[in-house]
């Protein structure tokens, strides 16, 4: 079970740095294809909407609002289906990536046939839904509870990488994911600009997919927990009623060893 548990832990970080690939590519669609709008790191949108209210010329008010409300809903919607589950994945954790996979693919292919043009409804329309399910997988990720991979922020694990590198004085402790973190969301970003250039609806749908794959991944290796866990309690279970078993042989066995040692002395009395 240890051995089991061992790989869990690296098939989660795995899902959990290939989530945080799909961020980039999301951030890159909002960014670049919805008038400058982070649909998944929210810091830069409050950044954005901070300095928009300062009148800075030509950055967006309304769709850093609607991003940075749809987050906090999906968020505040995770944590209540979340709540009470499991630690670890579960299957509410199943149900939250299904979601956010299968609305990302479900916008990728809307805009196939409606083209969102920004400052539009169908524009903002999209950048709230996508918000949304943004904020609902970082509410699922955190259940997980992966240490530095939080799939949509990586300004903390940029912060851990440093401070506690062996060049701080510090033990380096976790530095290939937290490189791994901050490569893959670069990464990730890079790729959705690229596919950016063929449709909108591209990189969306390749975000989509792999959150799906990552979704089926999770239930499948849950289900895999669950059938060791059985085979560890059926094999509790039968050590367990064997010993009592055990017990009253040697007893009786004792016993009889008792009376012949009687008998032997009766007879040579």
């Amino acid at each position: 079970m240890k051995k089991f548990r061992r790989n869990q832990a690296r098939m989660h970080l795995v899902m959990m740095l290939t989530l945080t690939f799909t961020t980039g590519i999301i951030d890159a669609v909002g960014y670049l294809g919805l008038d400058r709008v982070f649909t998944a790191n929210m810091t830069g949108n409050v950044v954005i909407l901070g300095m928009a209210i300062a009148q800075a010329d030509g950055l967006p008010i309304v769709g850093p609002i609607v991003a940075l409300a749809a987050f906090l809903l999906g968020a505040a919607i995770g944590g209540r289906v979340l709540r009470g589950g499991r630690a670890g994945w579960s299957g509410r954790s199943t149900i939250s990536f299904g979601v956010t996979g299968g609305v990302l693919l479900g916008l990728g292919i809307s805009t196939f046939f409606v083209v969102p043009e920004e400052n539009t409804p169908w524009a903002f329309t999209i950048t709230g839904l996508l918000g949304a399910a943004m904020g609902l997988q970082a509410a699922a990720a955190r259940k997980i509870a992966v240490a530095d991979v939080t799939t949509v922020v990586v300004t903390s694990t940029i912060v851990g990488l440093a401070s506690e590198s062996k060049l701080a004085g510090g033990t380096g402790k976790n530095f290939p994911r937290r490189v791994l973190a901050v490569v893959l969301i670069l990464a990730g970003a890079g790729v959705g600009a690229l596919l950016l250039q063929v449709h909108i609806g591209v990189g969306m749908g390749v975000a989509g997919g792999l959150t799906l794959l990552v979704a089926l991944t999770g239930h499948l290796l849950r289900e895999r927990r669950k059938e060791v866990e059985a085979r560890e309690a059926e094999a509790a279970a039968a050590t367990a009623s064997a010993t009592p078993t055990a017990s009253a042989t040697s007893g009786g066995v004792q016993e009889a060893r008792s009376a012949t040692s009687g008998a032997n002395g009766d007879a040579r009395g």
